[in-house]
C-alpha cells in the first residue's frame, strides 16, 4: 500500500515540474506582439513578435528545431542573424499548407516583415538581402495533351 501511495507521489510531482517549466515558457508569449504575414507557394505563415524574450521561436507549437531541420531551422533564423535580435525577441508562428521547405521560407518573410514593423531601421539591410520581396513562384498547371506542364508525351513517326 505504501509503494502504491509513493508512486502516486512521484507522478504528481513530476507532473507538477513539467507543467511549472511549460507556463515558465508560456509566459513568454503573453502580452502585446506584432503580427506580421509570410506566404511561399502554397505555404502561408503567421508570425507574432515578442518583445522582451529570451529568444525562443515556437512553430505550431513546438520548438523551432523540433519542427523544422537543421538547414530549414537556419534559414529561418537568417533575418535575426544578421540583424543581431537573435536573443532578446520571442516569435510564435503558426504555419499551415505546402510543405516544409515552403513554410521555412515563409516563416522567414513573416519574421523580417515582423522585425521591419519593429524597427524600421533595419529596412535596408533586409531589402539589400532580398528577404523582405514575396517569392512568388508556383508550381505551372498542368496542359491537356501534354504529360506535365511542359513535357510533351514521347513522338512517333508511325
Amino acid at each position: 500500500m505504501a509503494k502504491q501511495e509513493t508512486a502516486t507521489k512521484k507522478k504528481t510531482e513530476t507532473k507538477t515540474k513539467k507543467s511549472a517549466s511549460q507556463e515558465s515558457k508560456k509566459n513568454n508569449f503573453q502580452g502585446e506582439f506584432i503580427l506580421a504575414v509570410g506566404r511561399r507557394k502554397t505555404s502561408v505563415s503567421q508570425v507574432r513578435l515578442y518583445q522582451g524574450g529570451e529568444g525562443v521561436i515556437k512553430v505550431n507549437n513546438k520548438d523551432l528545431e523540433e519542427y523544422f531541420d537543421e538547414d530549414r531551422a537556419t534559414t529561418v533564423l537568417q533575418p535575426l542573424k544578421l540583424t543581431g535580435h537573435l536573443k532578446d525577441l520571442n516569435f510564435s508562428v503558426l504555419a499551415k499548407g505546402g510543405g516544409p521547405q515552403g513554410q521555412a521560407e515563409a516563416t522567414k518573410l513573416g519574421i523580417a516583415r515582423a522585425l521591419i514593423k519593429f524597427d524600421e531601421e533595419l529596412l535596408s539591410s533586409l531589402k539589400a538581402k532580398g528577404w523582405i520581396t514575396r517569392d512568388d513562384r508556383r508550381k505551372e498547371r498542368k496542359k491537356p495533351g501534354l504529360k506535365k506542364a511542359r513535357k510533351s508525351p514521347q513522338w512517333s513517326k508511325r
